[in-house]
């Protein structure tokens, strides 16, 4: 493995670095991961606004929309009980609107940075640790979580992450093939059917009676917007591939099933955000702790977080060539 180099460049940004990939990471900007290039590529969504200050109750389509964010403790707006009252949890939750804190020195050095980021609706501190690694066969990522109570009661928490990977017509989503079903979601024009129907995977009926193959991305100009769920998801079934074969790159993303045993789907292929503008054209594998956008669903899968209690979990992105 040949390590990163990691520079603090102005007051926003940090940027780590090795021969094939470089990390731009935006700590005053809820700590956004805003670009992550490959051999040349960049691999994620570009912002459809520019990158500005956020305000605790705007709607996600309202920025940037773009780039890696973390999703805590919500992706839906939703209100929860709490013993402290009600808490009231915005769109994508609270983390992507707040300035990150770096943890240990002010200016990291080596092949990690590690920033804290505090929720604002609930008592809750996320410290992330990006490690950038290069070897013979690509680029290698690790991200490591930890969450904690900050508060003195305990509180339901759910996190997903968050990466708007750009994708092209015709690129491909791999799943493993023990994976045959999905939750829906949503649906832009309800393609799919309603929220909380099963979907097949990789070819799904449609409500009109036709059948797509959700697994080949589409072309902008068709105006799909869908959000699945995959899981709980056995061990073995701990990852997403993305193929781009024009651009000739491999994406890979793993995880911990028993830590983190959903896997979100966002297909966007110009079907968002609603309205004139700028749309996304891009794939979102989303590790998640349950298989719903709101905390407020609850299920087998709620959690809480006792007062003063952490709970940690692994995420990890190889990057190669096909």
């Amino acid at each position: 493995m040949t390590k990163a180099e990691l520079t603090v460049e102005g007051k926003e940004n940090v940027l780590m670095r090795t021969r094939s990939c470089s990390i731009t990471v935006l700590p005053h900007f809820g700590g956004k991961i805003a670009s992550l290039q490959f051999r040349g590529h960049e691999l994620l969504q570009a912002p459809l606004a520019p990158i500005a200050p956020r305000t605790p109750s705007m709607s996600f389509d309202a920025a940037d929309a773009s780039g890696w964010d973390e999703c805590l403790p919500s992706v839906a707006p939703c209100t929860v009980e709490t013993s402290a009252g009600a808490a009231r949890i915005p769109d994508h939750g609270d983390l992507w609107r707040v300035a990150w804190e770096p943890v240990g020195q002010n200016a990291p050095s080596g092949a990690s940075i590690t920033l804290r980021g505090r929720c604002f609706s609930l008592p809750l501190a996320l410290e992330r640790t990006i490690t950038l690694n290069e070897s013979e066969d690509g680029a290698h990522i690790r991200v490591d979580y930890t969450l904690r109570n900050t508060g003195d009661h305990s509180v339901p928490w759910s996190w997903a992450a968050h990466p708007l990977f750009a994708i092209e017509a015709a690129d491909q989503i791999l799943l493993p093939a023990s994976i045959t079903t999905t939750r829906l979601e949503g649906s832009g024009r309800n393609r799919l059917g309603t929220g909380g129907n099963t979907v097949n995977w990789p070819v799904a009926i449609l409500a009109d009676g036709g059948h797509a193959n959700l697994s080949i991305a589409q072309p902008a100009d068709t105006g799909i917007g869908d959000k699945l769920f995959a899981g709980p998801l056995a061990t073995h079934e701990n990852w997403c591939i993305l193929l781009r074969p024009k651009a000739g790159l491999r994406i890979k993303m793993s995880f911990d099933a028993q830590a983190t045993p959903y896997l979100g789907l966002w297909l966007c292929y110009g079907g968002w955000p609603n309205g004139t503008g700028p749309k996304q054209m891009c794939v979102a594998p989303e590790p998640s702790t349950a298989p719903v956008d709101s905390l407020a669903v609850a299920g087998n899968w709620s959690r809480r977080l006792a007062p003063g209690a952490s709970f940690s979990w692994p995420m990890f992105l190889d990057l190669g060539m096909i």
